[in-house]
């Protein structure tokens, strides 16, 4: 059916929100959210669920998240899913695309409808556009820097659009964990949510575990209250000797944005001091890879990253086969790790590194989210081992 170009009885549907990408390529939508523009790289993400989790976890700074399932926004959102821990730090992602409309919210747990959840938060997003389409391009050519514009006027300044699309640097070489880290340090008792009962709280704590922030989740810190841990949050940038003076039974190198290789320059060295302690050590995603460049590995850009609910992941000191939540654009390159740093787990999608352990030493760490809440539950375990860790030193 063909639109009626003067015909009263059809609706405006001059577009109010726009991708440009930094090629030039322009795609027109309708927008949602927060008005106004950013820029950043756009990636996808093909989890069915947790949208809300997904949007506020640090990791995403620097990056505008398109989904790929169609319908985002149906279970609205409440204030028990947010992943972020430092409120006063800039929002996970910089901007959300969808495939449709946000429809109002279906879900007894639900408080906020989604549109007005991104406008208090200040995330831009689009909708009414081809995310299969988008997705496939970000497969065949990379993730690209883009713009994404929201205005209820549809007027833009298509040419400065395309211009900060363009001379944006990318995430290579970036550090954005000065962004989301805490300010300065508190202690965690949340231990995991319950049905019925909601979150409860670690009163007899076993372990004393250092958290270094480099953009930390909620769930991370729940799961590592729950398996017996009174857990001290610290600044990205805390020092090895104020951490060790701390005299803990654990340090755990937390998730974050950016390019390991930049937040290295200062976290590998106080990583590196931690691990000549002997204090057991576990790390996820950005603390994975930081921990491959404390050991003298590298890590590189991946073409599309890896963004998603659903990834198999092989432990292959067991051969089970996980199913896993992922968020990252960096990998460490197991070609590149020394001699004493073994490959644990690696990724059934592109066989790309997911894990390493340091042999004779309490140290280890994953690429993807055992934490991942709403998502597969299937790596919880890694907490209960670092907890072995933790007692295995202790009772020695």
């Amino acid at each position: 059916m063909t639109q009626h170009e003067n015909d009263p009885a059809w609706p405006d549907h001059k577009p109010t929100a726009l991708l440009v990408l930094a090629d030039g390529t322009v795609l027109e939508g309708f927008g949602l959210g927060a008005e106004g523009q950013a820029v950043g790289e756009v990636c996808f993400n093909t989890a069915m669920t947790g949208y809300e989790e997904i949007l506020t976890d640090p990791s995403y700074a620097g990056q505008i998240i398109t989904f790929t399932f169609p319908h985002i926004g149906n279970v609205g959102t409440n204030e028990e899913d947010i992943e972020t821990v430092n409120m006063a730090a800039t929002p996970g992602a910089r901007g959300v695309i969808l495939r449709t409309a946000i429809t109002d919210p279906s879900n007894f747990r639900a408080t906020k409808h989604l549109d007005q959840w991104l406008k208090a938060r200040g995330i831009i997003g689009l909708s009414g556009i081809d995310t299969r389409a988008l997705t496939a391009l970000i497969r065949r050519k990379g993730m690209p820097n883009a713009v994404i514009a929201h205005s209820r006027t549809g007027e833009f300044d298509l040419h400065g659009l395309k211009e900060e699309a363009r001379e944006w640097p990318g995430l290579e070489g970036m550090d954005l964990v000065p962004m989301v880290t805490s300010s300065q340090r508190f202690n965690w008792d949340e231990t995991p949510w319950v049905w019925n009962e909601g979150f409860g709280r670690q009163e007899k704590p076993e372990f004393n575990v250092v958290a270094i922030d480099y953009g930390i989740k909620r769930n991370i810190l729940r799961l590592l209250a729950g398996v017996g841990c009174k857990v001290t949050v610290v600044p990205a940038t805390t020092s090895a000797e104020d951490i060790l003076a701390m005299k803990p039974d654990g340090v755990f190198l937390s998730n974050g944005p950016g390019d390991p290789a930049a937040t290295g320059k200062y976290a590998v060295p106080v990583i590196q001091q931690v691990i000549k302690s002997g204090t057991p050590t576990f790390g996820i995603c950005l603390g994975h890879q930081m921990l491959g460049l404390a050991v003298g590995a590298k890590t590189k850009k991946m073409h599309q990253g890896h963004h998603g609910a659903n990834h198999p992941v092989k432990d292959e000191t067991t051969g089970k086969v996980e199913i896993t939540s992922m968020n990252h654009g960096f990998a460490v390159d197991e070609k590149t790790l020394p001699k004493g740093a073994t490959q644990t787990h690696i990724s059934l999608f592109d066989g790309s590194n997911c894990g390493i352990q340091l042999d004779g030493k309490p140290v280890f760490s994953v690429q993807y989210h055992p934490e991942a809440s709403p998502g597969p539950r299937d790596s919880h375990y890694l907490f209960q081992r670092f907890a072995n860790l933790m007692r295995q030193k202790k009772s020695a």
